[in-house]
C-alpha cells in the first residue's frame, strides 16, 4: 500500500471527501425505516393523514439528500479509480522500459501485457469498490444495528446468531477460492502468449497451412482458462445462496418472535416493520463487505504480480560512476579484455575469453557459424547485457562507467530483427534523431539506399507503415533501420546481419556511403558474405564463443583455416 499511496496521494482530496459523502448517504438510508415506522404507528394506525404527509415529506427530503450525496460520490470515486488505474499503468510501463533484456525474458512479454491490462484493471476496480462499498458497508452495519437495538433489544439477539454464522461461511468460501484467483491470472498469461505468438507468426502459420493446429492450441488454452474460472466461480457464488438463506431464516425468526410481541402489545406494528428493514440492511451490509473481500482477494493476486515488476531492480542500471555522467564518448576505440558471458540461468559461457582491440574508424566484420555468439558479443558493447567476467572499454573507459543514456546515444545499432513502429517513415527515422532536419533525414536515407524507394511511394516520407513495417519488404525495412541508425551519426555503429535481405550491389553501395558519411565511426558488421568481409579492415571469426581468427582479410586467407573454409565455400557457390 505504501507504493500505491505514492499514486493515491494525488487524489487525497477526493479520498477525504468520499467518506463524508458515504456517511450522508448511509445516514439517509438508515433513517428511512425509522421514518417509515412513524408513518405506520403515528399516521396510519392513529388514522392521522397529517402525520402521514409531514413524515412523508421528511422521507422525500432525506431521500433527495442521500441521492445527491451518492451521485457526487459516484463521480468522485469513478474519477479517482480511473485516474489511479491510468497512473499505475503508466508507472508499470515506465518500469518495464527500465528493465534489461534478461529481466523481460524472466517475466515474459505476454505476462507483462497481462499485468499492464488485466491485473491493473483488478486494482482499479478495487479502488472503485473501496470508495463506494468498503466504507459504506460498515457505516450501514453500525447505524442499522444501532437502530435495531434501540427498537427492541430482545429481537436484536437474533443478529448475534446470524452474523457470526454468515462471517464463518464467507471465510470458509473465500479461503477455498483464493488459490484459484492466482491460477486465473496465470491462465490469462498463457492465453495472451498463444495469441501474441500467433499474430506475430501469422505469415508462417498460413504458409505452412497450420491454421487448424493453432486454432486447436488456442481452444485448449482458452478452455483451460474457462475451466479454472468456472471452478473459482462455483466456489464464490455459493456465498450468495448462503447469505440469502441466512437472511430469510433471520427474517422468519424476527417475524415469528416480533409477531408475538405485537400481538401481546409489547411492540408496535411500525417498529416490527422497521426492524425487519434494519435486519435486511444489516445482512445486505455484510453481503457488500463480502463482495469487497472477494475483490480484495482477487486484487491481492494481481497486486502481487504488479508489485513484483514495480519492485524489480533492473539487472542493468547506471553504476555510481555512470550516474555522475562525467564521461563522454569522443573517439570510438573499443577494447575487449578477457570477456566471458553467459545468459541468466545458463550453465555454460556462450563467450569465452574474448580479447581484442578495435581502433577508432576501423570496420570489423564478425563471421562464424550459426550459434557462435556473434550477436551476443555485439550486444555487450552498448550494455544490453553485462559481461559475466572481464571488461569492455570504449575510449579506455569501462562501459559500466558511462551513463546509459550517453552510451546508447553514441552507439548506433541495427539488430537482426528489424523492428519498425506504426507511423510514417519519417517518424520512424526520427527515432535516430528527433530534431533532425529534412536534409539530415534524406542524407541518411540516401546513404542507406532507402531514399529512392521511399520517394517512389505516393506519400513519400509521410507513407504510413503498418505494425512492424508489414507493408514494406524485408530489404526496404532493413534499409530504413540502417538509415535510422545513421541519422544519429554514432561513434560506434553495430550492424548485426542487417543487410542480409538486400542484394550484393546495394550492400556495397551502403558500405561505400558508410565510409563517406561516417569515416571516423567504428563499425562492427555481422555478416556471412565474403565480399563484405573482404571490404572490412579486419575480420574476427568466432567458433563456439571463442576467437578462432582475427586479422585482415588477406592475412586470414593465408593463416586461418576457419576463414579459408568460409571463403572457399562461397567461391564454390559462385
Amino acid at each position: 500500500m505504501k507504493r500505491y499511496w505514492q499514486i493515491l496521494k494525488k487524489y487525497k482530496y477526493s479520498l477525504a471527501l468520499s467518506p463524508f459523502l458515504i456517511l450522508v448517504s448511509a445516514l439517509s438510508e438508515t433513517t428511512q425505516p425509522y421514518l417509515m415506522s412513524q408513518i405506520i404507528d403515528d399516521g396510519i394506525m392513529a388514522n392521522s393523514i397529517g402525520a402521514v404527509y409531514s413524515i412523508g415529506i421528511k422521507m422525500v427530503i432525506v431521500s433527495i439528500i442521500g441521492l445527491v450525496a451518492s451521485f457526487i460520490n459516484i463521480r468522485v470515486s469513478s474519477k479517482t479509480a480511473v485516474g489511479f488505474g491510468t497512473d499505475l499503468r503508466t508507472a508499470l510501463f515506465d518500469k518495464i522500459q527500465q528493465l534489461s533484456f534478461s529481466d523481460i525474458d524472466r517475466f515474459s512479454t505476454s505476462s507483462l501485457i497481462t499485468r499492464l491490462t488485466n491485473d491493473n484493471s483488478k486494482i482499479q476496480q478495487l479502488i472503485l469498490m473501496s470508495m463506494r462499498l468498503l466504507l459504506r458497508a460498515p457505516m450501514m452495519l453500525v447505524m442499522a444495528t444501532f437502530f435495531a437495538v434501540s427498537i427492541n433489544t430482545g429481537l436484536a439477539s437474533v443478529l448475534m446468531i446470524s452474523i457470526p454464522i454468515l462471517g464463518l461461511c464467507v471465510y470458509a468460501i473465500l479461503s477455498k477460492g483464493f488459490p484459484f484467483f492466482v491460477k486465473i491470472q496465470q491462465k490469462i498469461d498463457n492465453l495472451n502468449s498463444v495469441v501474441r505468438e500467433n499474430l506475430i507468426n501469422i505469415r508462417v502459420i498460413k504458409s505452412f497451412v497450420r491454421e487448424d493446429f493453432e486454432v486447436e492450441k488456442f481452444r485448449e488454452t482458452s478452455e483451460d482458462l474457462r475451466d479454472t474460472v468456472i471452478k473459482a466461480s462455483n466456489i464464490i457464488v455459493t456465498i450468495f445462496p448462503a447469505m440469502q438463506l441466512i437472511l430469510n431464516l433471520s427474517i422468519l425468526a424476527i417475524l415469528w418472535f416480533g409477531g408475538q410481541k405485537v400481538i401481546s402489545g409489547n411492540m408496535k406494528v411500525g417498529e416490527l416493520v422497521s426492524f425487519v428493514n434494519y435486519l435486511t440492511q444489516i445482512l445486505m451490509s455484510l453481503m457488500m463487505l463480502s463482495m469487497v473481500i472477494m475483490s480484495f482477494a482477487r486484487a491481492a493476486a494481481s497486486s502481487k504480480r504488479i508489485t513484483e515488476v514495480l519492485d524489480a531492480e533492473p539487472s542493468l542500471s547506471n553504476t555510481k560512476e555512470g550516474l555522475e555522467n562525467k564521461h563522454q564518448i569522443e573517439g570510438g576505440d573499443v577494447t575487449f579484455r578477457n570477456v566471458c558471458f553467459r545468459y541468466s540461468g545458463g550453465e555454460t559461457d556462450v563467450l569465452k575469453d574474448i580479447d581484442f582491440v578495435v581502433k577508432r574508424g576501423e570496420t570489423i566484420a564478425i563471421a562464424g557459424a550459426t550459434g557462435s555468439a556473434k550477436s551476443s558479443l555485439l550486444q555487450l558493447i552498448p550494455r544490453l547485457y553485462d559481461v559475466t567476467s572481464g571488461e569492455i572499454l570504449i575510449d579506455g573507459i569501462n562501459v559500466k562507467d558511462y551513463n546509459l543514456d550517453e552510451l546508447h546515444a553514441k552507439i548506433g545499432m541495427v539488430l537482426q530483427n528489424n523492428d519498425l513502429f506504426t507511423g510514417t517513415i519519417e517518424e520512424n527515422l526520427r527515432w535516430g534523431k528527433p530534431d533532425a532536419t529534412r536534409h539530415e533525414i534524406e542524407e541518411a536515407a540516401k546513404a542507406a539506399q532507402a531514399h529512392d524507394f521511399i520517394t517512389s511511394f505516393t506519400d513519400g516520407y509521410q507513407t504510413l507503415l503498418g505494425r512492424g513495417g508489414v507493408n514494406v519488404s524485408g530489404g526496404q525495412k532493413q534499409r530504413i533501420c540502417i538509415a535510422r541508425a545513421l541519422l544519429r551519426k554514432p561513434k560506434v555503429l553495430i550492424l548485426d546481419d542487417s543487410t542480409s535481405a538486400v542484394d550484393t550491389d546495394t550492400e556495397q553501395k551502403i558500405r561505400t556511403n558508410l565510409n563517406r558519411l561516417l569515416n571516423s565511426t567504428t563499425v562492427f558488421i555481422v555478416t556471412q558474405r565474403v565480399n563484405t568481409m573482404q571490404s572490412a579492415d579486419r575480420v574476427l571469426v568466432l567458433d563456439d564463443g571463442e576467437i578462432a581468427a582475427l586479422g585482415t582479410p588477406s592475412e586470414l586467407l593465408e593463416n586461418s583455416e576457419a576463414y579459408k573454409e568460409i571463403y572457399n565455400s562461397q567461391q564454390l557457390v559462385m
